[in-house]
């Protein structure tokens, strides 16, 4: 079993009798990417900002790291390293010297400091402007140093808000695998507060779908997807010629099948509850029916978190 690193429970937070967060529960294990998704507005930001004792909870508690965000917030910032959405650094300062500013305000020796700031710059692939003035970086060049920022404190925790906003799309794919990479190498846990679903697709290991301050849902894409569409987690798509009224009734009647929908003469899509791909591609060899194309499909984060506003919409409007 993994060790939970952050445990939230019951965190509400309500600003002008509105709640911007409301009776959210979360554990967040050692070690993992936690996508918190949900559109600009949702709670998000108010929710980071209680964790890392910025704000103080209407109600509810929250720990990181063993320690209590709202009775020791210092506790916790020695322990997390964030990166905001809005990065700010010293213009007139080159990128090194900004890590070893940070450095010296987190009380780490120079020696120190000075190793760990070249091995990170050059990790997040900053060798080249080292001694470059921030004020000349780019924004996907000031999202790397952020990261470094945050790492020259060696955090057990880095909370990321929104951190591809304004990056080009090469950019953005650069920052993720290097998210990734360093998870994968450091064993850091990383909570990535995004609206981009296909960008928390690609490197989140669990999501929680967050809306309107609420939590909708939270787990592994096939967990949710499993919550969502039930016995048709898995959608197998069957190109082939001819279809016979035999062959489809044959498909109907495995015990996997729950449901078969003919979308042409030549085309089926056959909804399981799982896998049965080389099942249904043998019934079509055995009656030696050339196919096309045989194809599964699993469901996407963008179609999941669709159908959780579709499912909201229609509670809040019967």
């Amino acid at each position: 079993m993994s060790e939970a690193i952050i445990n939230i429970k019951n965190l509400t937070k309500i600003y002008d009798d509105v709640p911007a967060v409301e009776q959210l529960s979360l554990s967040i294990n050692k070690g993992e990417i936690f996508g918190l998704l949900g559109p600009n507005g949702a709670g998000k930001s108010t929710t980071i900002f209680m964790l890392l004792g910025l704000t103080e909870p209407t109600s509810g508690s929250i720990k990181v790291c063993g320690i209590d965000s709202t009775k020791s917030p210092l506790g916790v910032k020695q322990r997390v390293g964030y990166l905001p959405d809005d990065l700010g650094f010293y213009q007139n300062m080159t990128g090194l010297e900004n890590l070893l500013y940070t450095a010296q305000l987190n009380g780490i020796s120079r020696e120190v400091a000075e190793k760990r700031a070249h091995h990170l710059l050059n990790q997040v692939g900053l060798e080249d402007a080292i001694h470059k003035k921030t004020g000349k970086y780019s924004r996907g060049m000031k999202q790397r140093l952020g990261l470094a920022d945050v790492l020259i404190k060696e955090p057990e925790v880095i909370i990321l808000d929104e951190p591809t906003l304004g990056i080009d799309p090469k950019g953005v794919r650069e920052l993720l695998h290097l998210i990734k990479k360093l998870n994968q190498e450091k064993n850091l846990t990383v909570l990535l507060s995004s609206h981009h679903l296909h960008q928390v697709q690609q490197v989140c290991d669990r999501v929680g779908i967050f809306v309107k301050g609420k939590l909708l849902a939270k787990g592994t894409l096939n967990e949710l997807a499993l919550q969502l569409f039930g016995n048709d987690n898995y959608v197998v798509h069957v190109e082939a010629n001819p279809i016979t009224e035999r062959l489809l009734n044959e498909i109907k009647e495995l015990p996997e099948v729950t449901y078969v929908n003919q979308i042409t003469a030549t085309s089926i899509d056959v909804f399981c509850k799982k896998d049965i791909t080389p099942t249904i591609a043998k019934k079509f060899m055995d009656d030696e029916i050339e196919l096309s194309n045989i194809s599964k499909k699993n469901y996407g984060l963008d179609e999941i978190y669709h159908r959780y506003f579709e499912g909201r919409e229609s509670n809040e409007t019967a």
